[in-house]
């Protein structure tokens, strides 16, 4: 459903009133032109030159993202996708006293009960049964709920370092997605996660072998310090928890002869260089999460004397129970590895200077799509009609603009349209998904896309002055600038388009003069967040980086281009709604 947009005149300065009905709805927009009276009509244009091209990604920086994917899938409409992650780990508290060498005062040195990584899942709680048991439903699980692939996390040995010293320690050290076989080579071959499916923590293999993003919670039973009551049950939400090696962090941190190396955290990651989570396929379609990694952490159960003395009483050396943490914390780089790509995918990202008739969005180290508006043809130009008065009809003898017949480095159709002194009330760019070819994937499709302006790494003047907001779904904030997908109205209903909002944007091309640059179009796991990443050089085409939330989202979808062999229905336009004087 299109809405007409009624606009007032503003006195001075640019103010954009924005108002939302719900996000999957069409907004109106008032804005800055005037209408409302005999003299102006209301039409639709979609005439206007659009041309859409590939482009492939290759490699992408992807160190400290917020979120980062763990995981095998496949999507038969792009390929495989396996993700790995390397993180440093932190020192809680630093310098900790885990024991004492003096005698006197200790009898035994420390000891490791368990070790255990825990890292939370996003999750949501569905119920609350009478006996209290919580059932959740996980969230950004994408691929088959019952796929299973192989999880195995390792020490690294790869250091992170912070500053690059290529540019003379003046920039943050990039790390990039191909960098997989870097940290595989550097990793210490010790299984951390090693319990067997023998261990009954482990009965089912989920930990290592055979694991599985469980939406179970968990939930801990702990004697009483009072022995009269019952036993002390602690339940938390689904989170990936593996029990790794005592031994190892008994002799490098509990126990470790190195204990200068605690002193502090610049210390310790280069000492302890991080985790490295490798995940290998079983040969079925896989399951990939998005995680906050560093809402994780590695805790500590250890037992540790100290003398005791209670009057004349021989001295005792009771074992206390501690804990110690350590941090998911500090850099990280999320390692992603594609294979057995489609072929119709290749051959469209390969061939980015042909007129797309079918754009491939994907995250990760993908592809995005390249918009250009309005064409580049430039052989006629208009001046403004000295002897123009605004306050007679526009006819034949009173035209607001002269044809020069000479360039002007400005598109023709852009001053066609300002020649012909249209108010720009609405301008979208609606972009068609290709059902059919989606349709053999299970994997979900993007919630979102993004528009920006590449040849100035920026974001465009409608996402700016866009300050609507969705509380309940922060993601979906800026609704009226768009981008979000609408779906079939049916269980589980596959989607059917994205719709772009350019209208200050196009304004400003007529109006202002703007320059008519190029526009990038990709997936976005956020919308808040328009940072971008560098690619790794060499780049060849001028386009030296891409947003940083396509790098986070591993999703893709395929999108009709404006190729002429795109039936019309479908093919991709420029939608204007314009008023114009009548003659």
């Amino acid at each position: 459903m299109h809405i007409k947009s009624f606009l007032r005149p503003i006195l001075v300065g640019i103010v954009v009133v924005l108002f939302a009905a719900a996000c999957d709805k069409d907004y109106d927009e008032l804005g800055t032109d005037i209408v409302g009276n005999d003299h102006f009509g209301f039409e639709r244009y979609t005439g206007a030159t659009v041309k859409t091209y590939n482009e492939k990604l290759g490699p992408i920086a992807s160190n400290n993202l917020a979120i980062n994917p763990l995981g095998f899938y496949e999507n038969p409409a792009f390929g495989n996708t396996q993700a790995n992650f390397v993180t440093q780990v932190e020192l809680a508290s630093v310098s900790p006293v885990f024991n004492n060498t003096d005698t006197e005062l200790y009898q035994m040195l420390p000891a490791i009960d368990s070790v255990v990584l825990d890292i939370p899942y996003f999750s949501t709680l569905k119920t609350t049964n009478t006996d209290g048991t919580k059932v959740y439903e996980l969230d950004s699980i994408y691929g088959t709920e019952a796929s299973k692939f192989k999880l195995s996390v390792y020490q690294s040995n790869y250091y992170l370092r912070d500053l690059d010293p290529t540019q003379s320690l003046g920039e943050q050290q990039l790390f990039y997605t191909n960098q997989d076989a870097d940290i595989d080579s550097y990793k210490v071959p010790v299984l951390l996660n090693n319990l067997p499916a023998s261990d009954p923590r482990n009965a089912d293999g989920h930990e290592n072998s055979q694991f599985y993003f469980d939406k179970r919670e968990h939930k801990t039973t702990a004697p009483n310090d009072d022995t009269t009551q019952p036993d002390v049950v602690t339940r938390s939400v689904p989170s990936m928890r593996l029990h790794l090696r005592a031994d190892v962090f008994n002799t490098l941190i509990l126990n470790t002869s190195n204990i200068d190396q605690l002193a502090s955290n610049a210390l310790f990651k280069n000492y302890f260089r991080g985790l490295y989570f490798k995940t290998e396929s079983l040969g079925n379609p896989g399951n990939m999460a998005m995680i906050n990694f560093k809402g994780g952490k590695v805790t500590m159960y250890y037992h540790e004397d100290k003398k005791t003395i209670v009057g004349t009483q021989p001295a005792t050396y009771p074992r206390v129970a501690k804990t110690y943490v350590l941090n998911l914390s500090g850099n990280t780089v999320s390692l992603l590895n594609n294979s057995n790509e489609n072929g119709n995918y290749l051959t469209a990202i390969n061939n980015p200077t042909q007129e797309a008739e079918k754009l491939y969005l994907k995250g990760g180290e993908g592809s995005m799509a390249i918009v250009d508006i309005f064409g580049s043809t430039d052989v006629k130009g208009y001046t403004l009609n000295p002897n123009y008065n605004s306050n007679l009809p526009i006819s034949a003898s009173n035209i607001k603009y002269l044809l020069t017949n000479s360039p002007n480095g400005v598109s023709d159709e852009i001053d066609d349209i300002k020649a012909n002194d249209w108010l720009i009330n609405e301008a979208n760019l609606t972009f068609v998904i290709d059902k059919d070819a989606m349709a053999n994937t299970q994997i979900a499709e993007p919630n979102r896309i993004f528009l920006y302006d590449i040849n100035n790494k920026k974001v465009l003047v409608d996402y700016t002055y866009d300050f609507t907001s969705n509380t309940s779904y922060p993601k979906f904030n800026k609704y009226v600038f768009g981008g979000i997908i609408e779906k079939e109205d049916v269980d589980n209903g596959r989607g059917i388009k994205y719709k772009i909002r350019i209208t200050n944007h196009v304004r400003n091309l007529i109006t202002k003069d703007s320059t008519n640059v190029r526009l990038g179009l990709s997936v976005t796991e956020n919308i808040n967040n328009v940072a971008l990443s560098k690619r790794k050089l060499p780049v060849t085409d001028g386009i030296f980086s891409a947003p940083s939330m396509s790098v986070m989202n591993p999703l893709g979808t395929i999108l009709y281009g404006s190729n002429p062999i795109v039936p019309d229905d479908k093919r991709l336009k420029l939608e204007i709604y314009y008023t114009k004087p009548n003659e």
